[in-house]
């Protein structure tokens, strides 16, 4: 949903609240998944940063309300993955914004990328783009 304080002078949704609703769109995909809770260290999956977003806004998020967040994997690389995502309105497809965010999985110790592992292909297949 889109509150309140998510809006700026003009009463249309603020750039950087777009990010957010994508980062809890992911949250849930995460849920849907299965992968379990972030607090959950034994999963050494969970080891990853954001590396990029890229986001394009189309038109405006007028008021409060609710919208679409859709989220899929565009990408799995070795180290890497891409997720598009796209914010739309209930009723249209039309999109008030889209983009991309690029994650690199990381070891814990060293902070450098390492292998998603084949577990994490495994489960995350069915989520990525044809």
């Amino acid at each position: 949903g889109v509150y309140f304080d998510d809006l700026d002078a003009f009463r249309i949704l603020h750039n950087a609240r777009y990010l957010l609703l994508f980062e809890r769109t992911i949250g849930s995909f995460w849920s849907e998944v299965g992968v379990g809770a972030i607090e959950d260290d034994d999963w050494e999956d969970h080891w990853h940063l954001v590396r990029a977003n890229h986001i394009a806004y189309h038109r405006p998020v007028r008021g409060t309300g609710k919208v679409r967040v859709r989220v899929w994997i565009e990408a799995l690389g070795r180290t890497s993955m891409t997720f598009g995502f796209r914010i739309l309105p209930l009723g249209e497809d039309v999109d008030y914004a889209n983009g991309t965010r690029v994650v690199v999985r990381i070891d814990p110790t060293t902070s450098r990328p390492t292998p998603w592992t084949d577990e994490f292909r495994q489960l995350i297949a069915p989520w990525i783009a044809a």
